[in-house]
């Protein structure tokens, strides 16, 4: 830049200078002409040095304002340098400086952002504190109370909880049963009985109940033991007359394994499948859907058993499905009046076994069974004359009878817990073979004999065959049950049936299964049980519940033949053998209308004939139960419950009515029952 500004500085000067030589060199001007006038005074021309020292003083004159120019430039453009360079600084510190400003600004976010979350992190760890703080006090209060006072005990890999409790019962009946603070209902008496004209009182402790869970985790799921008595067991000389000694029995024992995914496997003496649950399928006695009864044989039509069972169940959310095998047993009665051929079904039990073989009575009884011709002489003549044949028996009572089973008992049962009340659905297979021996009689103790069986001359063509033949039926049930809260943990209402043929000893009445068909064959009873269950909660310490329910046992009725000894007009030659009247019908089966009931309407005079006791009036009273009934209700009061336990009243009413079958001419027989339960009981926490 300085080069240019020079050489633009000597152009102007050399530019001047040329002009000033050409003007000083050029010809002058033609004068004008002037009309008269003053001759004007021509100045002086400076010399050529003084233009030469003039011209030279300017370029000094230019050389300092050039030099001056320069400095200036110089300045100029040192300052511009200074402010190009200035700027670049400027710039540079500008961009540092946005660029610091960003990444302040992203300082600024991030700690706003680690402000806000060391806030939330102080925020939470006051909480976590409080928490930490609040857990750490309860789990040293739980320690504290679990090794002052455990719910569990702990034993190697295991946790063990006892439970039980301790009652004082009472129970007081109009009309004797005999059947202490448990009532059996299938032996209510019928009025004009004995037992329909005196009331009964017990006290008793025997329902008190222990109990014991082992439970142990394992990285699969879980296995559990569970064992559960009580006293209401009877040996041979349990009495009531100075220690009141009752035996304790087994009343639940099972195993369990429960896995992760909900698969249940049980095998032991339980519920059986076919009691209500509370929820789902369970095995646990706490989980079953007892009635609220003092009464430990509960009310007719609850429907139950406790017996062996192996069990599959698979839980889901809302539902369950499960499988069982379970013990059967048989409950058979049948009338058998006439010459009914012998069947065998069961057995009191062997003595070398492990069942009761025991019986409470037995009476031999001799009578004439058949004649037989015999030639005598006497004084030198010919005579006939007859001998009779004799034949004993021991009848005797049996303390338990024991079913001859071919089988198991199969059930399978579906539940549902939608949200709204628990519903279940079940069904029952059982099976049942005899072996009938149509040449021996149950009533061979009558005239009759074994010999007129086998010819069959007079006898129905059913009972002639010799010899034996096995029999056998398939007998089954369906059932349903529901629970609903009509009230949130303040009023439940429940419902549950079973019907089919043989289903009687699920209900609990135990009515029996199954009867004898004219030919000896097993012929099925039909069976309903019923119940209808409300429980309220007005407070958390005081229950109220009621029951209705009922069981029922069809007729299946059937006729067989008797025979009766001839008279002598049937027999004017003194030969007895084989020579008996027509036979004529006979009751055979359950509830048959043929069936002798005379005696049921009759005031009782003391006495024992046709096997029902208390009747004595040229008669009998053996009706077959129809049905048993009872409307029963009560009450529980708490008057402690905590952490030392639990202590409890309660007591109950309850109206049963039995009614039998009507016999011949329409005779049936009725008996009603009012009963009243107490209780005082401890639980153990």
């Amino acid at each position: 830049m300085n080069f240019r500004l020079r050489t633009t500085v000597a152009a102007a000067l050399a530019a001047s200078l040329v002009t000033t030589c050409g003007y000083a060199n050029a010809a002058a001007a033609p004068a004008k002409k002037h009309i008269a006038a003053k001759k004007a005074t021509t100045p002086l021309q400076p010399s050529v040095q003084e233009q030469i020292e003039q011209l030279r003083r300017q370029l000094e004159s230019h050389e300092l304002q050039i030099n001056a120019l320069k400095t200036d430039l110089a300045e100029k453009d040192a300052q511009l340098k200074s402010a190009q360079q200035a700027a670049a600084e400027a710039q540079a510190s500008a961009a540092k400086a946005e660029t610091a400003a960003a990444s302040q600004q992203l300082a600024v976010t991030e700690n706003t952002a680690a402000v806000t979350t060391l806030q939330s992190t102080v925020t939470g760890l006051k909480g976590s504190q409080a928490l930490l703080a609040t857990t750490v006090s309860d789990e040293t209060a739980k320690i504290k109370k679990d090794i002052a006072s455990p719910s569990v005990l702990h034993y190697k890999g295991i946790t063990l909880t006892p439970g039980g409790y301790v009652v004082a019962d009472t129970a007081y009946r109009g009309k004797a049963t005999g059947g202490d603070v448990s009532t059996a209902f299938s032996a209510l008496p019928y009025e004009h009985a004995d037992a329909y004209a005196l009331s009964e009182f017990y006290g008793s402790t025997r329902q008190s109940r222990l109990s014991l869970l082992a439970e142990g985790k394992t990285s699969w799921g879980t296995l559990r033991g569970y064992f559960e008595v009580d006293f209401l067991g009877t040996g041979v000389t349990s009495n009531n007359n100075q220690s009141n000694s009752y035996l304790l029995r087994q009343r639940v024992l099972y195993a369990q394994a429960e896995t992760n995914s909900h698969w249940t496997f049980a095998g032991g003496q339980m519920w059986s499948l076919a009691t209500e649950g509370r929820k789902g399928i369970p095995s646990a006695p706490s989980d079953i859907a007892t009635p609220q009864t003092i009464d430990p044989n509960y009310l007719p039509g609850f429907i139950w058993a406790r017996q062996y069972g192996f069990r599959v169940v698979k839980s889901f959310n809302k539902s369950a499905f499960g499988v069982a095998l379970e013990n059967p047993q048989l409950l058979y009665a049948a009338t058998l009046a006439g010459n009914t051929p012998y069947a065998v079904l069961g057995s009191a039990g062997l003595s070398a076994g492990m069942f009761n073989a025991a019986v409470s009575s037995c009476s031999p009884s001799t009578s004439i069974v058949n004649y037989t011709n015999q030639a005598e002489t006497v004084n030198g003549v010919a005579v006939n004359t007859y001998v009779p044949v004799y034949k004993t028996l021991n009848s005797c009572a049996n303390l338990a009878n024991i079913s001859f089973n071919k089988a198991p008992d199969v059930l399978v049962k579906a539940s549902f817990d939608p949200g709204f009340g628990h519903y279940e659905i079940f069904g029952i297979a059982g099976f049942a073979h005899e072996t009938v021996y149509p040449g021996e009689t149950t009533n061979s103790n009558l005239y009759g004999g074994l010999t007129d069986i086998k010819t069959g001359a007079l006898v129905a063509p059913a009972l002639t065959t010799a010899g034996s033949f096995s029999n056998s039926i398939v007998l089954g049930g369906i059932g349903s049950s529901l629970r609903i809260p009509v009230i949130a943990n303040r009023l439940t209402v429940g419902v549950k049936g079973l019907y089919g043929p043989g289903m009687g000893r699920y209900g609990t009445t135990n009515l029996s299964d199954v009867t004898a068909n004219a030919g000896g064959g097993l012929a099925p009873i039909h069976n309903l049980s019923g119940l209808f269950t409300v429980e309220a909660n007005p407070t958390p310490r005081l229950s109220f519940f009621a029951n209705y329910g009922g069981d029922y046992a069809g007729r299946s009725t059937y006729s067989g033949a008797t025979l009766t000894a001839p008279s002598a007009a049937q027999n004017p030659a003194g030969i007895w053998g084989g020579s008996w009247k027509a036979p004529s019908a006979a009751a055979v089966g359950y509830g048959s209308r043929l069936l002798n009931n005379s005696s049921c309407t009759v005031t009782a005079n003391p006495g024992y004939n046709g096997s029902s006791t208390g009747y004595y009036a040229g008669g009998s009273c053996g009706a077959q139960t129809r049905n048993v009934q009872e409307f029963t209700g009560g009450y529980w009061y708490d008057l402690y419950k905590g952490d030392r336990g639990r202590l409890r009243q309660g007591g109950q009413y309850g109206y049963a009515v039995r009614e039998g079958w009507s016999g011949a001419s329409g005779i049936g027989a009725k008996g009603i029952d009012n009963m009243f339960w107490t209780t005082f009981r401890y639980y153990l926490p």
